[in-house]
């Protein structure tokens, strides 16, 4: 390890627009009808540029980071999980659905008041509980609910029958929201919505890539409230235009050696959703000067990527850089299914190896000095063949800690052995907690 130096470092000066961005998106989805508006509910991978077409008052909630933020109340997840529990499911299913549902039995919003019912369910299927997740909430709420299926195979083996095989469902789409909202749909307001989700999300991939600088001017416990707005409304130009404000304010913290920790002398990465419940182990870790500067989650769970020139990973070329004007509606569809279609985080519902293969390129490009892998049973899919993961890490050279934990549910996680484990980790890479 290198000495201890210490770097400068101040608060992120758009951390205030973030929180009031994400406080704005919860109330616009809250007060929807009070306005002559729509709410829908679907997952942070759905397509939110489809039903952006149905007009600018048209408002989401998405289950997944909404479900997060009931974990973070402990007490009020708690709540969630038992009233799930106590009408029959079990607690080996996903801790978002759970948290989720047990919002929704309860009548009970996490941000305050009664859950706003939505008006309808719309959702993508490559998740083993994505399908089934809404498919109840419609039953429950009475609702309509259109899903599609994604789960073509891995963007490397995508050719035009795949591709095809999407976009005919998200033509399908259309016709079903029209028919279900009696609204007109507006290709145009579509086409804006690609644009959109295509700059924000390559926007994000380019932030994180900011992350292989030594110091790193952000780190992954203040990560996880900024790609968030990407799994609340990627296609929004409001998402995407805060995106670039921040991309301008990390790229001016490199410049200026900026650091997200000033003892930085430990560099790794993270796997999966974390415990919301317990972020504080991430503040733990800068005891020792070491921080996590991400995660194949934390970029690729909406970053899209792409490999450069120079062999690098990197964000990816929107059509808007290619020179590309989206005309019809189908266009605007092909470009927003193969877009989606190259997520790093859906490759590895096919192969561990894929998964492995990221996750050491990450480690060797942002220079990392070990791995903490959370053995996460609130998510069977992130967590699919991560055992196989941490054996391909080993192999490649790189120390790895795995923890036990759940995502959603605070009861599957043990503070005190994991803080046990960060400390022998830390002793195996040599690092001795710094003097306050």
């Amino acid at each position: 390890m290198s000495e201890v130096k210490k770097y400068k470092t101040e608060a992120l000066k758009t951390w205030q627009k973030a929180k009031e961005l994400r406080q704005k998106y919860y109330r616009d989805y809250a007060t929807a009808h009070e306005r002559g508006g729509l709410r829908w509910t679907g997952g942070a991978w759905c397509f939110d540029a489809i039903p952006a077409g149905l007009g600018d008052d048209v408002y989401p909630i998405t289950g997944e980071p909404y479900a997060a933020s009931c974990a973070f109340n402990k007490p009020f997840s708690t709540e969630c999980l038992e009233a799930t529990e106590k009408r029959g499911w079990a607690r080996d299913l996903c801790s978002y659905m759970r948290n989720y549902w047990g919002s929704m039995y309860l009548d009970k919003f996490a941000f305050g008041g009664k859950y706003p019912k939505p008006d309808f369910a719309f959702q993508n299927h490559i998740c083993c509980s994505h399908a089934k997740w809404y498919q109840h909430v419609a039953e429950y709420e009475g609702i309509p609910y259109f899903c599609f299926d994604v789960t073509v195979g891995p963007y490397s083996e995508l050719d035009e029958n795949r591709l095809v095989y999407l976009v005919n469902q998200l033509h399908e789409a259309i016709e079903w929201l029209e028919k279900t909202t009696g609204r007109e749909y507006d290709d145009e307001k579509l086409i804006q919505a690609v644009y959109n989700e295509c700059r924000a999300t390559t926007l994000w991939a380019e932030i994180c890539c900011l992350n292989r600088n030594i110091p790193a001017p952000l780190e992954e416990k203040t990560m996880y409230s900024l790609y968030v707005f990407g799994t609340l409304q990627k296609a929004s130009k409001e998402v995407a235009d805060f995106y670039e404000e921040l991309r301008d304010e990390v790229k001016y913290r490199v410049e200026n050696q900026i650091a997200a920790v000033p003892t930085e002398r430990c560099r790794l990465m993270s796997d999966t959703q974390p415990p919301w419940g317990f972020l504080s182990v991430f503040r733990y870790l800068e005891k020792f000067g070491a921080l996590s500067v991400g995660s194949l989650y934390t970029f690729g769970l909406i970053g899209i990527w792409e490999d450069k020139p120079d062999g690098s990973w990197g964000p990816r070329t929107t059509p808007q850089e290619e020179g590309i004007k989206i005309e019809t509606r189908d266009q605007a569809l092909r470009i927003l299914a193969d877009w989606n279609l190259s997520k790093p985080e859906w490759q590895h519902f096919y192969d561990p190896q894929l998964k492995s293969e990221m996750m050491i390129r990450i480690a060797k490009e942002w220079k990392l000095d070990g791995v903490m892998l959370h053995y996460n049973r609130g998510c069977e899919g992130l967590s699919l063949g991560i055992a196989e993961n941490r054996l391909a890490l080993q192999e490649a050279g790189f120390p790895v800690m795995v923890f036990e934990g759940n995502m959603g549910d605070e009861r599957e996680f043990d503070f005190a052995r994991t803080m046990s484990r960060i400390d022998a980790f830390m002793e195996t890479l040599e690092l001795k907690q710094l003097e306050p």
